[in-house]
């Protein structure tokens, strides 16, 4: 069991977690990974406000998912060599820091610089997953990163919700700053609930990262695992990189508010899925891609032939976060639990790959629309959920 220590709880591998704990760690989830994904439902607000081009707002959202991967890759192998939760409070302080910058930003130069760094420090959800993938008992493993992931995924899509609102209402730059504020709230929880545990690796930082690529390269089934969740993901945030842009035009003509309650419908999809983690034992990975990726193809067909109407792209949303998270759960869990000892470096793969994926597929929804409008982002949305089924279909022979 988990032993109580001058009052700070210490965590044991394979000994359990108390519920409050996994509560905590999937609502602060939520609220960090968040960061990324404010300026969405706000593109077209701050390209108005800066005087950009729709491809330099665009790139908000793109420069905020590599500062996401660079975090991944650099900062979360650290939490099997130094203390997690100094590690957390440092990217909780940093992120606080660059979101009032960007709130104050006179010009999108000094955005997507502040929007790096944001990204960057934004990755304290996948310290998360990996303590829950270790010290949790064998048998609730994969439900309880299921609970994490879908904190993980709330705040993905609440935080559209929310931003949505907030700029219509208060303006874009309100936003930012109610969001330095939750990181310093996030923080002074963490520094009082978030438990003590032993680091997984002896050692300095450069034999650190040497490790990861020992693991990259000798682990094929993590490399094909990390690279089929990177496409799926991709998918994902291809519906969601131009659909400010989308709604903002003939016949909607909607606001950021309205984009908002469309991630209100896709939060519907990720709560109707958040106990999916438990079935991944009994079907396996590959079945859970498959399905995945099936219904993020449906989605897209649904976006394309009913794209004048708000229920085909409700259902179209709904369907495409569903089969996202049967593909993060499975492939995430199914990465963790082979190399359990050195979690958060197999997590560092998986999550630099899967975000190097998002942010294709961000970066390509955006050409997309620069050249055929809402057909050519369909267009990039299907053809990554495709690839990612192809895999599972040439696993399977």
């Amino acid at each position: 069991m988990c032993k109580i220590e001058n009052v700070m709880i210490k965590l044991e591998e394979n000994k359990g977690i108390p519920r409050h704990i996994l509560v905590m760690m999937a609502v602060i989830a939520g609220f960090s990974v968040a960061n990324l994904y404010y300026n969405q439902p706000l593109l077209e607000l701050i390209r108005e406000d800066v005087n950009a081009t729709e491809v330099e707002a665009n790139l908000i959202t793109v420069i905020s998912q590599i500062g996401y991967a660079s975090g991944l890759l650099f900062i979360i192998p650290m939490g099997d060599l130094y203390n997690r939760r100094r590690i957390i409070l440092v990217c909780m302080i940093t992120a606080a820091i660059m979101a009032t910058v960007i709130g104050l930003a006179p010009q999108i130069s000094v955005i997507w610089s502040a929007s790096l760094i944001l990204g960057a420090c934004s990755v304290i959800p996948q310290l998360f997953i990996p303590v829950a993938g270790q010290f949790s008992r064998p048998e609730n493993k994969s439900r309880n990163m299921g609970y994490v992931l879908s904190g993980l995924l709330i705040g993905i899509l609440a935080s559209r919700v929310i931003s949505g609102f907030v700029g219509e209402w208060l303006g874009w730059r309100y936003m930012f700053i109610i969001a330095g504020v939750l990181m310093i709230i996030c923080c002074v929880i963490t520094l009082r609930m978030f438990p003590e545990m032993k680091q997984n690796f002896s050692g300095n930082y450069a034999k650190l990262m040497k490790s990861v690529v020992h693991i990259f390269a000798t682990h094929p089934n993590i490399r094909l695992n990390s690279v089929r969740g990177a496409f799926g993901f991709g998918s994902f945030l291809a519906i969601w990189a131009c659909l400010a842009f989308h709604l903002a035009k003939s016949p909607f003509y909607a606001g950021s508010n309205m984009v908002g309650m469309l991630g209100a419908c896709g939060m519907a999809g990720a709560l109707a899925s958040m106990g999916i983690g438990k079935y991944v034992p009994r079907f396996g990975v590959l079945k859970f891609s498959l399905v995945g990726a099936s219904l993020q193809i449906i989605s897209w067909c649904i976006a394309l032939i009913f794209n004048d109407s708000y229920l085909g792209l409700i259902i179209a949303i709904v369907l495409c976060d569903i089969g996202l998270q049967c593909q993060q759960l499975s492939n995430q869990s199914g990465c963790i639990q082979e190399l359990p000892e050195a979690a958060n470096r197999v997590n560092t793969i998986f999550m630099t790959t899967y975000f190097i994926g998002g942010s294709l597929g961000t970066f390509a929804a955006g050409i997309g629309w620069n050249m055929y409008g809402w057909t050519g982002v369909c267009a990039v949305g299907c053809f990554f959920a495709v690839c990612s089924l192809a895999i599972s279909i040439y696993k399977t022979f």
